[in-house]
């Protein structure tokens, strides 16, 4: 089993089905590659293990996953698991789930046997994946770096060979900027894409459930697995193409028009020089492999409040949360209580009116169709960075001047396909001389997930990324 390490989601489903892996060696292969190596990253905060060792003994064939490990974010709920949210606050009650959540209801009938749940901040609410409770998660590419958020923990665990894939969430970049950090795929589906589940909020289309992977196949053929509404979902894109996304890995995409944009608007940092020219390289890659290649971008993400009417609509969400949690556990929190990123959202949220929410996400459904006009202008995909600069060290932004404000603006390419509801997907571009991945990010129009699949298959077919190994690694 020590060579499971190089094996992808798919070939340990290949090994399961051929007989020649049984889904607990599978399993105890990685508990061990766990073990060994978390210790370093911190991205494992709770194991399940006994429990994934009777799951996989009792693995009933059929599922086209099944007996393989997966490691979830512990922002979902998994019965009988604790749910803390990432909160220290909430973790003094000792709360646990009390069923599975949607997403992971869904991974399991995939067949995937959960092993245990990855770090996350708290609520969710920044950019990297430290707090009260779980303290800081590393980046495995280099210790002192971030591995970003909010699935800081599944980027790092994948990234170091602890498990295929893991599952996260993306309301505002935080399954593309751990993947653009960790030298992973990440793929946003498009909103109702993956139900998130009937009732639960989804902060207004913003959070969506997700996957990170080392391949493209295993993104492509686990959305295909999960992928579907449920009664009382709103949006519905339109259905995936016969033989799914994974039908189109290995299938190259006719010419496609893609726009390319290397710079950040005026009124936030800017893209420095490294990151532009990933981003310019991986534009010459895709005119190499025949796409039409030409600097352009929709003009409406170039708008100064995209920022600030998404971070409204967030900030209402954040404190229904913690109202709805102040509830549930019969104790309101304190300033001392809470971390101060998420102090700080909650207040904002209280004192932004039901007027004030109104014209947020009425101006919200302005940029909706704004950005569509340029997809619908002729483009097909558009091509930006992920993040301004490469990764950030752990404890960013907190020892920037103004850190909240800075954790604001790093949002810029990924947060408006949230208000949006497109897919987009990062996939790997280089690792610096100073060992910092970078990713870039390809955008398509509203559930056109089947491009980015395709294209991104391209890539990794042309520039592959899988062989690739971090300092930390479990091999």
């Amino acid at each position: 089993m020590t060579g499971l390490v190089d094996v992808d989601a798919v070939g340990q489903a290949e090994l399961v089905r051929r007989g020649e892996a049984t889904p607990e060696e599978l399993v105890q292969a990685a508990i061990e590659r766990i073990e060994a190596t978390d210790a370093r990253v911190n991205a494992v905060v709770h194991r399940r293990y006994e429990r994934a060792l009777d799951a996989a003994r009792e693995t009933v064939p059929g599922a086209p996953f099944a007996g393989v490990p997966m490691l979830v974010k512990a922002l979902n709920d998994s019965a009988g698991d604790p749910a803390d949210l990432g909160s220290a606050w909430v973790a003094r009650f000792g709360r646990t789930a009390r069923a599975d959540s949607t997403i992971n209801r869904r991974l399991a009938g995939a067949g995937f046997i959960v092993v245990g749940q990855t770090s996350t901040p708290e609520f969710g609410l920044v950019s990297v994946s430290e707090s009260k409770v779980h303290g800081i998660t590393r980046n495995p590419w280099r210790l002192d770096l971030t591995s970003g958020g909010s699935s800081g923990g599944a980027s790092a665990a994948v990234a170091a060979g602890m498990v295929p894939a893991a599952q996260g969430g993306d309301g505002g970049g935080s399954i593309r900027m751990p993947a653009a950090f960790c030298h992973l795929v990440g793929l946003k589906p498009s909103d109702g894409r993956i139900s998130a589940g009937p009732g639960v909020p989804s902060r207004w289309g913003h959070s969506v459930p997700a996957v990170v992977t080392r391949t493209v196949r295993d993104t492509a053929a686990i959305l295909d697995a999960v992928s579907g509404g449920a009664p009382g979902d709103t949006g519905r894109p339109p259905a995936l193409p016969d033989g799914g996304l994974a039908g189109l890995v290995g299938r190259d995409p006719d010419p496609l028009r893609v726009g390319v944009l290397a710079h950040a608007p005026e009124h936030a940092p800017q893209v420095v020089p490294v990151v532009r020219d990933a981003v310019l390289d991986m534009a010459d890659l895709l005119d190499g492999l025949g796409h039409r290649v030409e600097e352009s971008h929709p003009d409406a993400l170039m708008d100064p409040l995209c920022l600030p009417m998404f971070f409204d609509a967030l900030s209402v969400t954040a404190a229904q949360d913690v109202a709805a949690l102040a509830a549930e556990l019969g104790a309101e929190p304190g300033p001392a209580d809470l971390d101060a990123i998420t102090w700080f959202w909650v207040n904002r949220g209280r004192e932004i009116s039901g007027l004030d929410l109104a014209d947020a996400l009425t101006w919200q459904g302005r940029l909706r169709a704004r950005m569509a006009r340029w997809w619908t202008g002729g483009f097909d995909l558009l091509l930006s960075p992920v993040f301004a600069t490469p990764p950030k060290p752990v404890s960013w932004p907190w020892v920037e001047p103004d850190g909240i404000q800075a954790s604001v603006d790093v949002l810029t390419f990924t947060a408006p396909f949230n208000t949006t509801g497109q897919p987009a997907v990062s996939v790997p571009a280089t690792v610096t001389d100073a060992g910092e991945p970078i990713g870039v990010q390809l955008v398509a129009a509203y559930g056109r997930e089947d491009l980015l699949v395709s294209v991104a298959a391209q890539i990794e077919s042309a520039r592959p990324w899988a062989h690739l190994r971090p300092p930390v690694f479990a091999g």
